[in-house]
């Protein structure tokens, strides 16, 4: 009889255990919300009731000042019963988001292949050689030499094969050599900058400049990571392109009394008469990575020289005290005509190629100015909780804020700065780019886009139309890359699937007009195929050659591929012998970056198999933009 007492002695232990647990600790637990949908009941703007505690305290210009939510969410949390520990303790977004299957990523990777050739071979049937595709009137569209002023159009088409030059290289990453090679020889049979247009360098930069560069690179490669693409009759001439449009953007240098380049020039003219002396931060600063890459390939060094040059002005212009740089700048006086210092729009892509530029180049110079710049972000720009991911508080974001004084200056986020998280990334804060990732996701939750811009203080859109931008995804990939999380998966999912419901129409992916509505505007921008299918593409396909090959590449600002080569960090016209590629990044800046910057090291390997963010943060982030 005595194993008989010992059976019920066990069983009486778990029980009592097991009754412990369930209201001893029911607490503690994640909480168990769901998140409502809300899509009937949305207001025209999509403007919720503001969560009023959350806006005015994200609004001091001291996030140390701020009171904690999260402690009173679990506070609030009702005691589980007992049966709901047989569930695993996984909470709605745990089930949701803590696996992806294999079979499930197969199919994505096919879906977003599908997605990229339904815009392509439409662009190629009904819009070639013209710029972009009109997808819902299946038309081509060129630049509009009826309205000149129409710089909307203007700055970006210049009647050049604008699509099929900027998809040249996805073409490749998605493992078409033969269509690869075609449309490069279209581009040298019927494509000429000897053009009367009148085009915006920094969108002729990224576009064309940086395309060119990247297929030329790909095209000569001896490792051949894609396979042998170079065909018989290949004779460096979309290197010879590049060149010729490269010295067609020089005259933006001439008569500028900074060295801050012009923001427009006409191909055939140079500047035009009457041109405006003011151009943004991102335009005049983001020219490094492609120019320095060109010059490096042909031994000219004057275009490297010119963008070092503008990026060096803009740098001295900074503010003494911030160390923040504004959004606009008289080109002639050195003076900020704009003052807003932020991460989206006008300024986004000067931060990302100073940190590129140093990883490309070598150049110490590059990175002593982006630490610099971090920290200054870091200590300026940044509100909410010190840590992402532990303490109590508001959720961590990015502000526009007074470059001067750094006291915000107004209450709203545009759709550009999503790229910021994949910028972390690069720079081994992957515990800010999670925080701020998981920010615009939830957003993109509630419309199904980004709108371009949204006022977190309102909890509505600004700005209304979604014209596919690409850098939610980019972010998403890097992150993803960085953590092999599933959750990023299943964030790439939600947002394919979104621009298959939201966006297609009958030849191709229309800009998103109005985000709640859902109406559409007959424009399909080049960089949906050059960045948003290629990031979406990546995400999916673990076996990609770009992640097998022995070569590492950062993509531009544009999504292109440079390769981080050896060649391309010789002794430049600096005069600087930069050290190697495998040597540690040093950082000679004085101003330190302030606590909240993290590094990916902090990260375990344990982390892969469960949220990036924990629950209750995730769920205070869908109830700061009116999920919940």
């Amino acid at each position: 009889m005595q194993w008989r007492s010992i059976v019920v002695g066990l069983v009486l232990l778990r029980l009592s255990v097991s009754l412990w647990l369930a209201f001893g600790l029911g607490a503690y637990v994640s909480l168990g919300t769901s998140h409502t949908d809300g899509g009937a009941e949305e207001p025209s703007t999509g403007e919720r009731k503001g969560n009023d505690s959350w806006s005015k305290r994200i609004s001091g210009y001291k996030h140390e000042e701020t009171t904690g939510t999260c402690a009173v969410v679990a506070g609030e949390s009702p005691k589980r019963p007992y049966m709901s520990f047989f569930d695993g303790n996984k909470d709605d977004y745990v089930r949701r988001y803590s696996s992806f299957p294999r079979t499930l990523k197969i199919t994505m990777k096919e879906k977003a292949r599908e997605m990229f050739y339904f815009g392509y071979d439409n662009y190629m049937k009904y819009a070639f050689p013209k710029d972009e595709l009109n997808p819902i009137d299946c038309e081509g569209r060129g630049p509009d030499v009826h309205n000149p002023s129409n710089i909307n159009i203007n700055d970006v088409l210049g009647n050049y094969s604008l699509t099929l030059i900027d998809a040249l290289d996805t073409l490749l990453v998605l493992g078409n050599v033969t269509e690869f090679q075609r449309a490069v020889q279209l581009v040298i049979d019927t494509v000429s900058f000897d053009k009367d247009s009148t085009v915006q360098v920094f969108e002729a930069n990224i576009r064309i400049l940086g395309s060119l560069i990247s297929a030329h690179i790909l095209l000569t490669d001896s490792k051949h990571p894609f396979g042998r693409v170079k065909f018989e009759d290949y004779d460096n001439q979309l290197l010879r392109l590049a060149h010729d449009l490269a010295v067609r953007l020089l005259p933006a240098f001439e008569n500028t009394s900074t060295g801050i380049p012009y923001p427009r020039v006409n191909l055939k003219s140079g500047v035009p008469s009457g041109s405006i002396n003011e151009t943004c931060t991102a335009g005049a600063g983001s020219l490094l990575v492609e120019f320095g890459i060109l010059s490096r390939l042909t031994g000219d060094f004057t275009f490297e020289a010119m963008a070092r040059q503008a990026v060096r002005a803009l740098w001295k212009l900074r503010n003494n005290e911030t160390g923040l740089l504004g959004n606009i700048v008289n080109i002639q006086t050195g003076h900020w005509v704009g003052k807003q210092s932020g991460l989206g729009a006008g300024m986004d892509s000067f931060y990302e190629y100073l940190l590129k530029s140093y990883i490309l180049f070598g150049e110490e110079e590059d990175y002593t100015m982006f630490q610099a710049a971090y920290a200054s972000i870091q200590n300026h720009l940044r509100r909410g909780r010190e840590s992402c991911n532990e303490g109590e508080g508001d959720p961590p974001m990015y502000v526009n804020v007074n470059m001067m004084s750094g006291k915000i200056m107004n209450t709203w986020i545009d759709s550009l700065q999503a790229f910021f998280p994949g910028l972390q990334v690069l720079n081994g804060d992957v515990e800010n780019a999670i925080c701020l990732h998981a920010f615009y996701y939830a957003i993109w939750k509630r419309f199904g886009a980004l709108p371009e811009r949204y006022n977190w203080q309102r909890q509505a859109p600004d700005v209304l139309f979604y014209p596919l931008r690409p850098e939610l995804v980019e972010s998403t990939y890097l992150l993803y890359q960085a953590t092999k999380n599933p959750f990023y998966l299943h964030v790439g999912m939600d947002i394919l699937q979104s621009l298959e419901k939201n966006t297609k129409v009958r030849c191709g992916y229309a800009t998103l007009h109005h985000v709640v509505h859902k109406s559409k505007e007959d424009r399909m921008e080049s960089f949906f195929l050059s960045e948003t299918c290629k990031y979406l593409y990546l995400l999916f396909d673990e076996d990609n050659p770009l992640h097998k090959s022995s070569n590492k590449y950062i993509f531009t600002t544009e999504g292109h591929l440079m390769p981080v080569d050896k060649r391309f960090r010789e002794k430049g016209s600096s005069g600087k012998c930069p050290r190697e590629v495998d040597e540690p990044l040093q950082t000679t800046t004085t101003e330190q970056p302030s606590q909240n910057t993290s590094n990916c090291i902090r990260i375990p390997e344990a982390r892969r198999y469960t949220l990036p963010l924990k629950s209750v943060y995730m769920r205070q982030i869908d109830q700061m933009v009116g999920l919940l």
